[in-house]
């Protein structure tokens, strides 16, 4: 694994983060994407799900979790500073990297022209004992690096888009990938880990106990190369640069 780094360079100014679930944006890198925000990038989320089945309750049903969880996330978004979240409403746990899937990311990387997209590892199936990686997870992660290179790059893939509606193809910068296996680098976010905290709130669905999550982020995400007097808080992504 590639020694961390700090991240200190200046804010993306586009940045498009690519999720399966309502609230994987908050749990995998809410503090950057806050970070982010408060220095003026402008940031869209697309959710592949609206995480139809992530309940257990006996009366509900996928039509109302699903209206749940994507006003949730709609204000776990506010709270970070993104002002624009896309659902693409294909059904949770069901998600595969289908060449439809890949078109649909690729026609919002080609509509939003982001600087960085976000998304997760696509090879991470477990980490350690500690419990399985969900599969929509890896396949998310899967559409959404075969829509940055080639897909959206190059004007003869999906050729709709710009037939249809006038979408010029468009070359990503930067992919962050947020949980992954092999981290390249370390994004100090001590001064946005609350707005992260702040945020996954919303999801009230899904977090039975709010203060028991929130010790469980402040841990997690201590930096542990830094002096205990002198605390630090960090995500970590593994950083792909195409150009």
């Amino acid at each position: 694994m590639s020694k961390d780094q700090t991240n200190a360079s200046d804010a993306p100014l586009r940045v498009l983060g690519v999720f399966a679930h309502p609230d994987d944006p908050e749990f995998f890198a809410g503090a950057t994407f806050a970070k982010w925000a408060a220095d003026g990038a402008d940031i869209t989320f697309v959710l592949a799900t609206s995480g139809d089945k992530g309940s257990s309750l006996p009366d509900m049903t996928h039509e109302r979790l699903a209206a749940i969880r994507e006003d949730e996330q709609r204000a776990a978004a506010a709270a970070l500073g993104v002002k624009e979240v896309v659902f693409l409403r294909y059904k949770d746990g069901e998600l595969y990297p289908t060449l439809d899937l890949r078109r649909d990311i690729t026609r919002m990387i080609r509509l939003k022209q982001p600087d960085i997209v976000v998304t997760l590892d696509p090879t991470l199936y477990w980490r350690g004992t500690g419990g399985i990686n969900h599969p929509d997870h890896r396949a998310i992660g899967a559409a959404t690096l075969a829509a940055v290179f080639p897909t959206a790059r190059d004007r003869l893939n999906f050729i709709e888009h710009e037939r249809d509606e006038g979408l010029e193809t468009h070359k990503v910068a930067t992919v962050y990938i947020a949980g992954a296996l092999e981290p390249t680098l370390s994004v100090d976010v001590t001064d946005s880990l609350e707005a992260q905290i702040a945020a996954l709130r919303a999801h009230k669905s899904q977090i039975a106990d709010m203060d028991k999550m929130a010790e469980r982020i402040r841990e997690r995400s201590l930096d542990p190369g830094a002096p205990r007097e002198y605390p630090r808080h960090i995500e970590r992504f593994r950083v792909i640069n195409m150009r």
